[in-house]
């Protein structure tokens, strides 16, 4: 099921509130894939002067969050949703806090990367960290335009790609251990390392949730703890 599934009311100013809302999510949504792509080039550079403007430029997410959650409980309070209209508002809603939370963990990614523009240069991780931060980017966008889409195949597959992210962390994490364990002198620099390496697992996690977003707000189905071969199933089935 793609397109907008939400009716059409006799209160055009109503309408007008539910596209704003959505809108303003999805303009914040830009912002934080645009914040996050900056945190990792940053720490890819080691480039603290980007670093910094990541951090400075957080607030500005922080105050999209507060206008967003403020049209969300207006609506609320004035009109009184009910069946798709609720599920929107609640999914806006819930996604919003996501993407803060995918802000905040840009900006710890830039201190990281701030501190680790202090230390000697190290070696053997840049390959894993591409590989993952350009997965939960990706993963990021396609969540994203899902929303926008009302896509719900596109927001499985987001769904569905947790998993891999999973692995990548684990696979990076353990040749961070290896690079501290044969270089004793890499390893502060591995401990700012592996507090990136959590944060885009965490980046991963958000948009994950955002995308169960997308489904329930379609479907009405709550995918939270759903295994993989259900919604594998639920794919199927939307792609009829």
């Amino acid at each position: 099921m793609q397109g907008d599934q939400h009716r059409q009311h006799i209160s055009g100013q109503f309408n007008a509130e539910l596209d704003a809302m959505k809108n303003h999510l999805l303009e914040m949504g830009g912002l934080v894939e645009q914040q996050l792509g900056r945190a990792m080039s940053s720490l890819l550079a080691r480039d603290s002067g980007e670093a910094q403007e990541v951090v400075r430029a957080d607030q500005q997410i922080n105050e999209m969050e507060l206008q967003i959650d403020e049209e969300c409980s207006r609506i609320l309070a004035r009109r009184q949703p009910a069946a798709s209209d609720l599920r929107l508002v609640l999914a806006v809603a819930k996604s919003t806090t996501d993407l803060e939370r995918i802000g905040d963990e840009a900006t710890r990614i830039a201190r990281q990367a701030t501190k680790l523009s202090e230390l000697p240069p190290s070696s053997g991780t840049t390959p894993e960290f591409r590989l993952i931060s350009g997965h939960v980017g990706n993963m990021l966008r396609q969540a994203l335009d899902s929303f926008a889409r009302l896509d719900v195949a596109r927001a499985i597959e987001v769904v569905l790609d947790a998993d891999a992210v999973n692995a990548e962390h684990d696979a990076a994490m353990d040749s961070l251990l290896r690079l501290m364990k044969n270089d004793a002198g890499s390893i502060d620099g591995v401990v700012h390392e592996m507090w990136a390496l959590r944060g885009l697992e965490r980046v991963g996690a958000h948009a994950t949730n955002i995308a169960e977003q997308v489904i329930y707000l379609v479907r009405g189905r709550d995918v939270r703890h759903m295994k993989p071969g259900e919604l594998q199933s639920l794919l199927k089935v939307d792609k009829r």
